[in-house]
This record gives C-alpha cells, structure tokens and sequence, in this order.
C-alpha cells in the first residue's frame, strides 16, 4: 500500500510539473525574443537594481517564487548554486511575487535556503510585464537585453540558456525598450475608483463607479486546497470568506464580484472552480493583474467595499 502511495504521489507531482511547463510556455509565447522590461528594482536589503542599465552590458536571470510555493523551495538549494556559478557573469535577481507574503516570510526563506542574490518582493508590476502565470517562473534575458528563455523547472533547457548567455557577448546596437513610465496610482480607502473594468466570466463587463453599492471580493480558485499545509491560516481565511460571501451576497444592498488572479488559473479553471462550489457570486478573471495592481491588493483573500458613488468604503484582508 505504501508503495503504491509513494507512487500516486509522484505522478502526482510530474502532473504538476507538466501543468506548469506549459503555463510557463505558453506565457513565454509573446514575450520570447522581446526586450526585457525597463524597470528598476530594490532589494530588501536596500539594492537598486536597474534592469534597463544592464541591458548591453550582462545577461539577466529573474526568478519568480513564493515561500508558500513547493517546487520552489525545492528548487531553492539549486537555485543557490547557480548564483554561486553564474553570479560573476549574470545578474541574478530572486523575485519573490508578493502575493500572500510578509518580508519576514520572505527573510526566513532567504536565511533557511542561505540565499545571497539579491531578494526583490514585486508589487505585481514587474510580474504583469512578464506574464506571470507559475511560480516558480524562470526568466532568462541575454546580454543584448532580449528575453531568451521563460520556463518553470530547473531542467536542462534552463540550466542551457544560462550556459549560452554566459558565454554569448552582446550584439552590436542598443535595442529598443519599452518605457518604463510611472506605476498608476493605487487607489485607497476613500478614493473614487474610476477607469477600471473587468469581464466576466459570463461575459458581462463591469465598470467600476457610481451606481448601486458593490463588493469585490480577490481570491485565487486554489487558495483553500494548495496553501493547506503551506498557509493552513491563509487556506482557512479563503473558505471562510468564500462562505461567508456567498450568504450575504443574498443580500439585496450590493452588488458582489469575485475577482480571481492569473497565477495558476485560467478561465476554465474559474469555471471549474464555480461549478464545483455552485457559486451564485458572478467571477471574472483578472488576465493581467491590473486590478489586483489597481487596488493594491497583495493578499488573499481581500474584500473591498465600494459606496453607490464608486468610493472605497471598507478594506478587510486576512
């Protein structure tokens, strides 16, 4: 019997790893042989990082993870290694999503795991301009600032693009990068929320503003199954509300919307998700991350309240 579990267990996690391989590729689709993004980073200890002044000068290796993330504190160990390999000839950055995270988490990984590159915590804009879709999610950029590689395993086609930037000098001629401009504002308890709007997964787009009081609810599909052993208070915050939710949005004083992340979900998987639970509760996919961004939501679950004049009225994260 054991045998066989041991088994099932690792079918298992090569299903897994196959999902995400193919989340990573396909989010690589529009962004392989493109400009790396113009953005500049700080460490949590304080580093400026400034992708676009390195562009021409040495390749560029992010990492996106999560401490709550299996495969990458499995892949944590290695990662250490390659920064100890590369670190002299590619800019290696850790890029820690931000989503359900505190620092502390994220400096106790970095001491459990003894990582010295440095550690970023995105806001979410550096994952929308990079199609964030897996964690972890691996992101290779040549030393003529092209992207080169997107994938999700520490297999040998990473381990070969970071061979081939190392050794490959930068083409002749700057290319050119997208600019960077100023991060949109987040809109905060009080503010009138205008400009935003989102589809359904009926179809149906919503735009936010003045009208009939709403509640937004942010979540992802996996919240309660996936964090159970790695956030088991995060996974029970997300059953309680998606409960709690569904009673009161028989109420007839708001309107409700429930807002999933792109991170591990696409549209049949929000479906699947709806059906499974009989969700009353109308939900959409927020492709992008714009507004998760746009509210500055990096928590789930979250649950913001918007008056009949498209005010923000209430803010109530775990």
């Amino acid at each position: 019997m054991m045998k066989w579990a041991a088994v099932l267990m690792l079918l298992c996690g090569l299903a897994h790893a196959d999902d995400g391989t193919q989340r990573a590729q396909r989010a690589g689709k529009t962004l392989i042989g493109q400009p790396g993004p113009a953005a500049t980073l700080t460490s949590i200890d304080g580093q400026r990082i400034d992708l676009a002044a390195l562009y021409g000068k040495q390749p560029v290796y992010l990492k996106f993870w999560a401490t709550w993330c299996k495969p990458c504190n499995e892949q944590a160990p290695e990662f250490e290694k390659l920064y100890q390999q590369y670190s002299k000839r590619i800019a290696v950055v850790a890029v820690n999503t931000g989503y359900s995270e505190t620092e502390a988490d994220v400096r106790a990984f970095q001491a459990k795991y003894k990582l010295h590159m440095p550690v970023v915590i995105d806001d979410g804009s550096l994952a929308g301009k990079l199609n964030l879709r897996v964690t972890p999610q691996h992101v290779i950029i040549d030393a003529s600032g092209r992207i080169v590689h997107v994938g999700h395993l520490d297999d040998k086609a990473l381990r070969d693009a970071l061979e081939k930037v190392a050794t490959t000098k930068p083409a002749a001629g700057a290319i050119p990068l997208t600019p960077q401009g100023s991060a949109p504002a987040t809109f905060k308890t009080g503010d009138r929320v205008t400009g935003i709007s989102i589809t359904t997964l009926a179809g149906k787009k919503l735009s936010f503003g003045p009208g009939k009081p709403r509640t937004l609810v942010f979540f992802s599909p996996w919240c309660v199954s996936y964090l159970r052993d790695t956030r088991p208070a995060v996974s029970a915050a997300c059953e309680r509300v998606r409960i709690e939710s569904e009673k009161l949005s028989k109420e007839r004083g708001s309107e409700w919307l429930a807002i999933s992340s792109p991170l591990w979900t696409s549209r049949a998987e929000l479906a699947d998700y709806a059906k499974q639970h009989r969700t009353t509760i109308p939900l959409a996919l927020d492709e992008n991350g714009d507004v998760f961004r746009a509210f500055g939501v990096q928590n789930i679950p979250t649950v913001i309240t918007l008056d009949g004049q498209g005010r923000i009225s209430k803010v109530t994260t775990p």
